[in-house]
């Protein structure tokens, strides 16, 4: 999978991570310009703010629409930061290239809609500014990808994704699963695509954003995409999850950035024995896998169904808890069983249907 992409060339004081902060919403001019000049004053160079807003229910607050455009051009020509907007349909890119909103980005509703997808990239033919697309509300990854395939063939070259996190009906510590091996299999797929972690709606609260950026710069990501609000509990939308300008000043400067690059010989002899390792794995499974033909012969013979649930939660259960006592996680233990059941039945089933 390859993407024909040109270095995104944004301002930044480190080369990770690049940042870009601003309240969730354009509410009022003022608490735009004093969130925007408190976060010029520590460092930011790219200011974010919603100026049109796709809200779950109608009655919320929806954005100002163009009315907010004219704000965020005072804040460029002001601060001189980069200015960075969400768009959602033709007419909101004819409106932000009016404004000389200096960036975009696709959000998780839109994503997911390839007919949306296709519309804004037919509006971002012949426009030169980078375009950043958020991961769909569901976790599908080719999702994700095609809806950057439609805005790179449209001839935009600079380019990221943005992770979110993904939408879940069984909401316990996160506002959205962050679902680490997504992006994580996104950048194996496309290596030179930048991935900008948004902490803010993964965590849905603000307590959560340092150790997600954390993690985010521990994983590789490029950037960081946060809100920010000069009075986060009066935001007219998404109050827990913003920051003050000087509570993310501290977060950022905790970061630990590790470099991605830098290996030594004694991790490469570490690395050799993951793959002695895996090489037993995978001839312990085929083994595993042989037994279990064997199996689906004597099921076929006396008429056995293959699926037998029992079997199946005995398993998982014992599996799960054996994970445990060896230090891994006893649902990570059964998600990989639940795989290595779904092929034996798999192979079970061709023996069967001989």
């Amino acid at each position: 999978m390859e993407l024909e992409l040109e270095k995104l060339n944004l301002p930044s004081d480190n080369e990770r991570p690049i940042v870009i902060a601003g309240p969730c919403s354009a509410e009022t001019e003022e608490q735009v310009m004093t969130t925007a000049t408190q976060l010029s004053q520590k460092g930011c160079h790219m200011f974010r703010a919603g100026v049109w807003k796709p809200r779950t229910k109608p009655g919320g607050f929806e954005g100002n629409g163009e009315k907010a455009l004219p704000w965020m051009k005072r804040v460029k020509d002001e601060t001189g930061m980069l200015v960075a907007t969400e768009v959602a349909t033709p007419k909101h890119v004819e409106l932000a290239l009016k404004y000389d909103v200096d960036i975009l980005w696709v959000g998780a509703r839109t994503s997911a809609n390839p007919f949306a997808m296709q519309e804004l990239a037919d509006s971002l033919v012949g426009v030169d500014v980078p375009v950043f697309v958020k991961n769909p509300v569901n976790p599908d990854l080719e999702l994700w990808i095609g809806a950057m395939e439609r805005i790179n063939r449209a001839g935009v070259k600079r380019m990221a994704a943005i992770h979110r996190g993904f939408s879940s009906y069984d909401k316990k510590i996160y506002r959205n699963l962050p679902m680490w091996q997504i992006p994580i299999e996104l950048h194996r797929r496309i290596p030179n695509l930048p991935i900008i972690c948004d902490p803010s709606h993964i965590g849905g609260r603000r307590e959560l954003i340092a150790p997600l950026c954390q993690q985010a710069m521990d994983l590789g990501f490029e950037g960081l995409i946060v809100e920010s609000h000069c009075q986060p509990d009066d935001a007219w939308s998404d109050a827990k999850q913003q920051v003050t300008p000087d509570v993310l000043d501290y977060i950022l400067s905790l970061l630990v950035v590790r470099d991605d690059t830098v290996t030594t010989e004694g991790i490469q002899a570490l690395r050799k024995q993951i793959d002695e390792f895996d090489n037993e794995l995978m001839n312990l499974l085929a083994k595993r896998m042989r037994v279990c033909r064997e199996i689906g012969q004597y099921k076929k013979e006396h008429n056995m169904t293959v699926l037998q649930a029992s079997r199946y939660n005995e398993i998982l259960e014992k599996r799960g808890a054996q994970g445990s006592l060896c230090g891994l996680s006893a649902d990570s233990v059964a998600r990989i069983f639940e795989e290595i059941h779904e092929e034996s039945v798999r192979q079970q089933l061709e023996i069967i249907n001989k």
